[in-house]
């Protein structure tokens, strides 16, 4: 899980950004790189569960972020992340 602190005031070059972050953490879900996005409701924030094999991968992985120049990274290695999407979903049909 990488968790990255965001700055404070939110400049103008950051705020183009944005549209080419959210098209390349999309890009990256489709391949399978990063399991869920989230940012905090103050914008502080930001949570990533990234499919990797390494420290290494996962940096490989958030340096293809368009914001990564603006946003310092600490990577913590999970033992195991659940979400209610990769629960079994039975019919009762």
């Amino acid at each position: 899980m990488v968790e990255f602190e965001l700055p404070e005031s939110l400049t103008e070059e950051f705020l183009a950004l944005i549209p080419e972050q959210r098209n390349m953490v999309d890009y990256l879900m489709s391949e399978g790189k990063i399991r869920s996005y989230s940012l905090a409701l103050d914008r502080s924030v930001l949570w990533v569960i990234v499919e990797a094999d390494s420290e290494f991968e996962v940096m490989e992985t958030i340096a293809q972020f368009p914001l990564s120049d603006y946003m310092h990274p600490y990577i913590s290695e999970l033992m195991f992340h659940n979400t209610a999407d990769l629960a079994l979903h039975f019919s009762m049909n």
